[in-house]
């Protein structure tokens, strides 16, 4: 078993000594691109949990339990044929619904966020900003 090192002593660890603690704890090569941070409150975090006595019982059943399926929310039922219009900074824009996505400007698009951030420069819900979610558009 490997010796858990003080959670001070983890914080003064360079990246070669966080990757190998992360080995001898887990069994195997830590995740790529995680950053000494957060190698280092992860580490730190088992490193208590172990010393404590691990989680709680009941934390670690709501852990193990079977996740609710996060639906991913429906998008609008639009056929192909349909025209959107949305007035942006003076100017109207008019999108058409095609069979394979949606057409602006005489560009094919998959969604209608592509469009709403080539509208405006910045990340829209495109169902929200064409006025189709619940919420109206500003």
């Amino acid at each position: 078993m490997t010796v858990m090192p003080d959670v001070r002593d983890i914080g003064h660890m360079d990246r070669p000594a966080l990757l190998a603690l992360w080995q001898d704890l887990f069994g195997r090569p830590a995740p790529r691109r995680l950053s000494q941070p957060f190698l280092r409150r992860f580490l730190a975090f088992e490193s208590q949990s172990r010393r404590f006595g691990g989680l709680p019982r009941e934390v670690r059943a709501a852990l193990e339990k079977e996740p609710d399926v996060a639906r991913r929310p429906e998008s609008p039922a639009l056929k192909p044929g349909a025209r959107l219009l949305r007035e942006w900074n003076g100017v109207t824009h008019v999108v058409d619904v095609t069979d394979g996505g949606y057409v602006w400007k005489g560009q094919a698009y998959r969604s209608l966020s592509a469009i709403a951030r080539a509208i405006t420069g910045a990340h829209w819900s495109g169902p929200r900003f064409f006025g189709l979610g619940g919420k109206s558009a500003r």
